[in-house]
């Protein structure tokens, strides 16, 4: 089979047993450290995936994808919920309302956002229907002030079904003060829980409820809350059937009230894959060495090749070809190592949990109970192709170092 000179040459040195025994444990530790290198960053990459999706429908699916209103109460909600599913890309629409205020409970107080909701076309926008812990959205009813909690409210003044406390909420005035405080008495008859911050912050109310709150006439709402297939489509598609609803029709999305936390999400990730990413620059930079020791170790043979006639480019490629060959094998190992722990982490982990007894992620500390992991071939791509062009690089130096063995110097004590 036909093979180039350099190639068979390079590869052949590659798998030679060289006389110094301590330029191959410098190669061995090269190729071993890229491949912990490429493994590492495939791990750590998919798990913040992991938890970056978790949190994407943990909160994501609590809040609105997106809402539409008209700068003014809706009279009636349904032509824009049904506009709104005429667009292929929208899942689910229902009646909203919000109001911000305080939660009083025998003196402790908390702020809290208020969502109105229409229990029966909840499930179509919201996963908060999974996640009741006590009681069922099918207890709100209009005209009953009845109110869902997340856990850690109900924790935190020790509420249970039945329970009544006080929503305050700020109302502007004609009065010389300015705005008023009212006073609404709810009655707890759910408990949610998604392991977010949102149980601590949301509670959910039935929409005639809210409206009579916000001073709104009966059948009258805030807004109409839509949900999508693609979340990260919501700015487009809320602002298309806004404008296909007319003028006066306002949108509002996801990325307006969470998208900073998501951003934050992407350049902690970012900022991760470059500080792993110098795993694997180390590694390059032990290739750089092993390739100078090898080099200094084969002076008399590339003497040799040059007096048969190899020029200066075909000794650059011959080690250009050596470094090349350790850093796929060793991307190769780390790639598929990779892959193999990031598809099966999480089941390693409760693995491990259910060995020793104890929990790496306690529900009641961490947002989420088990170690998510989320591959994206994406990312193994840009890691391996990341780690493929290092090794390349740091290949140039050691090559360019032995095409300029001058023959007679190499040759002199030989």
């Amino acid at each position: 089979m036909f093979r180039p000179l350099s190639i068979f040459i390079g590869t052949r040195y590659t798998r030679a047993k060289r006389r110094n025994h301590y330029i191959s444990f410098i190669s061995l530790t090269s190729l071993i450290g890229l491949a912990l290198g490429v493994l590492a960053m495939i791990v750590v990459l998919s798990v913040m995936n992991g938890f970056q999706k978790e949190m994407s429908q943990r909160i994501l699916g609590m809040v609105p994808h997106a809402t539409l209103s008209a700068g003014k109460a809706l009279a009636d909600w349904r032509p824009v919920a049904e506009a709104a599913m005429r667009d292929k890309r929208v899942t689910g629409a229902a009646p909203f309302a919000e109001l911000e205020g305080m939660l009083s409970f025998k003196g402790s107080m908390q702020p809290v956002q208020i969502n109105g909701i229409d229990p029966e076309r909840e499930k179509q926008v919201s996963i908060v229907g999974e996640h009741i812990v006590q009681g069922s959205l099918g207890d709100l009813r209009s005209g009953e002030f009845g109110v869902v909690i997340g856990e850690i409210t109900a924790r935190r003044f020790r509420l249970k079904i039945g329970d009544k406390l006080t929503l305050i909420v700020p109302e502007v005035s004609a009065t010389a003060s300015g705005i008023t405080p009212r006073l609404q008495r709810l009655n707890v008859v759910g408990v949610f829980k998604v392991g977010a911050e949102l149980d601590s912050s949301l509670a959910l109310i039935h929409i005639d409820d809210a409206s009579s709150i916000l001073r709104l006439e009966p059948g009258q709402v805030q807004s109409v809350r839509i949900a999508l297939k693609d979340l990260y489509q919501a700015p487009q598609v809320s602002k298309a059937i806004a404008a296909q609803l007319g003028d006066g029709y306002q949108a509002s999305d996801w990325t307006r009230t969470q998208g900073s936390l998501f951003s934050a999400m992407k350049m902690e990730k970012t900022m991760i894959g470059l500080l792993l990413m110098l795993i694997i620059a180390v590694a390059a930079f032990n290739i750089i060495a092993t390739l100078i020791m090898v080099v200094a170790d084969k002076r008399a043979d590339i003497a040799i090749l040059r007096t048969l006639g190899a020029t200066p480019a075909r000794i650059m490629r011959v080690f250009m070809v050596q470094g090349t060959v350790i850093g796929s094998v060793g991307t190769l190992i780390g790639g598929v190592l990779g892959v193999i722990a990031a598809l099966n982490i999480s089941s390693w982990v409760a693995l491990f949990e259910r060995l020793t007894g104890t929990h790496v992620f306690s529900s009641d500390v961490y947002f989420v109970s088990n170690l998510p992991s989320d591959l994206q071939w994406a990312d193994v791509a840009l890691v391996c192709g990341a780690a493929l062009l290092m090794s390349f690089l740091a290949t140039l130096y050691p090559a360019w170092r032995a095409a300029r063995t001058q023959p007679a110097e190499a040759l002199r004590y030989e």
